[in-house]
C-alpha cells in the first residue's frame, strides 16, 4: 500500500471496511474476529499499530515478522477458523518510522466462523451472530445465483391464477402505448416470455420458478413455497404501541401491490399538487415507488416479515434483502443492484415500475413536494425506505399556510388562483365545477382545490345541490 492511501485512510477513520488495531502486545483476538466479519461482508482493510482514532503509534518493529506468522499460523488453523483462509499481511512504514502490518481481507463466497462464533460486519463493529435466521440470511447473500430462478418441477398451470393474465395484458397494452408482444400470446407462451418457466441448467430441471409462483402463485402454492412470506400494513397514529388499523397481506404480487395502495389511500391525504400544470397525485407516486420496491426487491426465502407502516410524522417499508452493501443510499451514490430481475421486469412490463434506480430519484423529487423533507433508503440484509410525512405541510402554501410560490396574497388576502377563480364565479354563478374547469382552462380537481379554499375563506357558498344551484358570494362588508 501506498504511504499517501494509507494517509488517506486514517484521515477518514474507521468504516464498515476498514479496522484500526494497537496490538501493542502482540495481535489479540478481537482483530481475528474482525477478520472473520470482513470475510462474512464485504471484506476490508485492518491495520495494525492505530489506535482507534487514527493515531498511529506502530506495533515492535522486531516483533512484526513473528506477528505476521502468527496472523498466519491462526487464519490456516482449521480448529479456529472454519473454513480456514489464506491471507498476506504486509508491514508498512510511516513517515516517523512507525511500523504497521496491513491486512486486506476480501469478501468471501463462504460463511466464516472464529472459534464457532460467526461474526458479520456492521457499520465499524464486528457483531456476533448467533440467531438461525441471520445466518441463513448470510447464507442467501453470498449465493451467486438469484433465489426467483429457483425451479418447482411439480407446479403446473393449475397452479397459478392465470384469471389475472387479461387484466396483465391490458396492463401491458396501456404501458406500452398500445402494442405489446404478450397481447398476442397464449398463456404459456407469455409464462416463458416473462421468463417464469425456465431450466436450471445445473440439473436439467425444466419448470416454474419461484418468480412465477410469487407473482401469479395461487395463495396455497405461495404458502407452501415460502410460507414465512406477508407484508404487514399498519397505521400507527393514535395507538403508537399497537396499530389503528392493519392488514395481513399474503396474496401473489399482483393482488398484493393494488391492496396495499387501497390500504395507503385510505390513512394518507392527497395533497394538490400543479406539475406543468397538470395535477398530479404526490401520494399515489409517493406509495406507487415504496409498495413496488418492497414487493419486487425482497428476498422471499427470507423468515423477515416484509411491513409498510404509517405513522404520525412518517411512512416507511422495510424488507429481508440480499444487499451487497450496507449503508444509506442516494442519488449521488446509487449503484442499481437488481435484487430480483424477473420480477423486476415483469413489473415494468405492466407499468408499476420504472427503470432501475428511477424509483430512489423519484421518491427524492415528490417527498420534498409531499411534506418538505427527504426520504433516507437505509440498504443492508434489511432494506428500508423512509419518507417524512407532515399533514401541515403544502408545496403551495408551505408550512401552517405560508406561500412557497410566487402568487402570494394580494390585498384582498387571496392568491392571484384564488381571485381568478372568485372574479369568474361572480360573473358565472351558476357555472359548475367542470364547467369553470373548461372555462378556465383548469382541471376538476384544481377547481375544487380552490373553491374548497374560497368556502374555508366565507368567500362563497353554494346554494342548491352541486347540478341545479349557484354560487352565493359574499362581499367584504358582508364579512
Amino acid at each position: 500500500m501506498e504511504l499517501k492511501e494509507f494517509q488517506s485512510i486514517l484521515t477518514i477513520g474507521e468504516t464498515v471496511a476498514v479496522e484500526f488495531k494497537r496490538c501493542g502486545n502482540g495481535i489479540e483476538s478481537d482483530t481475528y474476529e474482525t477478520v472473520c466479519s470482513f470475510l462474512n461482508r464485504f471484506g476490508g482493510d485492518i491495520f495494525m499499530g492505530v489506535l482507534d482514532d487514527g493515531t498511529v503509534v506502530g506495533v515492535p518493529e522486531k516483533a512484526a515478522p513473528d506477528m505476521v506468522k502468527n496472523f498466519i499460523a491462526v487464519i490456516s488453523n482449521p480448529a479456529l477458523f472454519s473454513p480456514t483462509i489464506y491471507l498476506t499481511p504486509e508491514v508498512i512504514k510511516d513517515e516517523k518510522g512507525h511500523s504497521i502490518i496491513h491486512v486486506h481481507i476480501p469478501p468471501s463466497a463462504e460463511v466464516h466462523s472464529y472459534k464457532k462464533v460467526v461474526y458479520d460486519r456492521v457499520d465499524d463493529a464486528d457483531v456476533k451472530v448467533t440467531a438461525t435466521s441471520q445466518i441463513a440470511a448470510m447464507y442467501i447473500r453470498k449465493q451467486n445465483i438469484f433465489t426467483e430462478k429457483k425451479i418447482y418441477p411439480f407446479v403446473t398451470m393449475a397452479d397459478l391464477r392465470l384469471d389475472l393474465l387479461p387484466r396483465i395484458r391490458q396492463m401491458a397494452l396501456t404501458h406500452a402505448g398500445g402494442k405489446h408482444p404478450w397481447d398476442h400470446m397464449e398463456d404459456q407462451e407469455l409464462l416463458q416470455s416473462a421468463g417464469l418457466y425456465g431450466m436450471d441448467i445445473s440439473t436439467g430441471e425444466k419448470g416454474y420458478n419461484l418468480a412465477a409462483i410469487m407473482l401469479l402463485g395461487k395463495d396455497h402454492i405461495i404458502l407452501n413455497a415460502c410460507p414465512a412470506y406477508e407484508t404487514d400494513a399498519l397505521v400507527r397514529k393514535v395507538n403508537v404501541d399497537r396499530y389503528d388499523d392493519r392488514e395481513i397481506i399474503r396474496t401473489n404480487l399482483i393482488e398484493s401491490f393494488d391492496l396495499l395502495m387501497e390500504f395507503a389511500r385510505k390513512h394518507l391525504l392527497d395533497k394538490f399538487f400543479l406539475e406543468n400544470e397538470v395535477n398530479v397525485s404526490l401520494r399515489n407516486i409517493l406509495i406507487r415507488e415504496m409498495i413496488s420496491n418492497t414487493l419486487m426487491h425482497r428476498e422471499f426465502t427470507s423468515t423477515y416479515a416484509a411491513k409498510f407502516v404509517i405513522e404520525k410524522d412518517r411512512m416507511y417499508v422495510e424488507n429481508a434483502s440480499r444487499a451487497s452493501k450496507q449503508g444509506i443510499i442516494t442519488p449521488e451514490n446509487l449503484e442499481p443492484n437488481p435484487k430480483n430481475p424477473i420480477i423486476s421486469s415483469f413489473f415494468r412490463n405492466i407499468g408499476r415500475a420504472d427503470r432501475l434506480g428511477s424509483g430512489v430519484r423519484n421518491l427524492y423529487k415528490y417527498s420534498k413536494f409531499y411534506s418538505g423533507a427527504e426520504p433516507t433508503f437505509m440498504e443492508g440484509d434489511v432494506f428500508r425506505i423512509i419518507v417524512p410525512l407532515n399533514d401541515a405541510y403544502s408545496f403551495d402554501f408551505g408550512q401552517n399556510g405560508r406561500s412557497n410560490q410566487s402568487n402570494q396574497s394580494n390585498q384582498t388576502g387571496l392568491t392571484e388562483e384564488e381571485q381568478k377563480l372568485l372574479n369568474w364565479i361572480k360573473r358565472n354563478p351558476d357555472m359548475t365545477n367542470a364547467l369553470i374547469a373548461e372555462s378556465l382552462d383548469w382541471s376538476v380537481s384544481k377547481v375544487k382545490y380552490y373553491v374548497q379554499k374560497l368556502k374555508r375563506a366565507n368567500k362563497i357558498k353554494r346554494a342548491g345541490t352541486s347540478r341545479k344551484g349557484y354560487w352565493e358570494v359574499f362581499e367584504e362588508e358582508d364579512n
